[in-house]
């Protein structure tokens, strides 16, 4: 296990492999874990040096003395971990919020960013789950006293999003869930839900990846369309039999459509 610290606190990350660098950032409620078995193909296949990092608030990264948990401060923390580790330029991939989070950082700073991805991710907020939108309300805050809630929101995320290894990824989302601080928990849906890239994706310049699930409850697998619409020369993949956990629900097609736009 790797840390790092910075202006904000504690980073955690894994690394795995030798070669050109790849950043792979998770989505909410998850950690690198999420990447696991994709950093393996990646190393070993492509012969690349993965990264997977912990965004503050979840995982094994900093709970305390952070800023807002946004999309905005994780792209910041994206850019310090970068310099931290020497990283100049990188391709950066995200699954769901992380996604989000990869766009973002490519728009802020586009100088370190080689291609950039996407996976099952909210580029407008509007397109998450009714159920992900209302925990991103501030009323529903007020739910945070309440020690079962989390694991409700587990329970139904799995039930609805896993198309395969239902019981693996269940203890995945549990295990990760259990190790994110209430606040990073409701703020940063809340912010995820306020966020709308749409219209300033046309100033990306780099190669732009969007793999989507058909079946994906989450996040509107539509958003591919937006990739599409003001993104000219996207390369869009729309998985036929995942949901909102593509990298574990169909892993070859996934891992070898990422191997493909990584070497392209």
């Amino acid at each position: 296990m790797s840390s790092i610290v910075t202006s904000q606190g504690v980073v955690h990350y894994e690394a795995y492999g030798r070669g050109r660098p790849v950043i792979l950032l998770h989505g909410w409620i998850n950690s690198w874990g999420v990447w696991q078995d994709s950093m393996i193909d990646l190393a070993e296949n492509g012969r690349y040096k993965v990264y997977a990092l912990d965004f503050w608030g979840f995982g094994d990264s900093g709970k305390t003395n952070t800023p807002p948990f946004k999309v905005e401060s994780y792209a910041q923390m994206v850019n310090q971990f970068m310099e931290i580790l020497g990283i100049d330029r990188a391709p950066i991939l995200g699954h769901s919020m992380g996604g989000t989070v990869a766009l973002a950082f490519a728009l802020a700073f586009p100088q370190r960013v080689i291609k950039v991805g996407a996976v099952g991710s909210p580029i407008e907020g509007k397109s998450l789950n009714f159920f992900l939108r209302l925990a991103g309300r501030d009323w529903v805050q007020l739910a945070q006293s309440l020690p079962t809630a989390t694991h409700m929101i587990v329970n139904t995320l799995v039930r609805i999003n896993t198309a395969r290894d239902t019981d693996r990824v269940r203890r995945m989302l549990l295990r990760d869930v259990d190790k994110t601080s209430m606040e990073s928990f409701f703020r940063s849906i809340g912010d995820l839900r306020r966020t709308d890239l749409s219209t300033n994706l046309g100033a990306l310049s780099m190669p732009v990846l969007g793999v989507y699930g058909e079946h994906d409850n989450i996040v509107d697998p539509h958003q591919v369309e937006v990739l599409n619409k003001y993104v000219p020369g996207a390369c869009t993949v729309m998985l036929h039999r995942s949901r909102h956990f593509p990298m574990l629900d169909e892993p070859e097609e996934f891992n070898t459509t990422v191997r493909s736009f990584l070497s392209a």
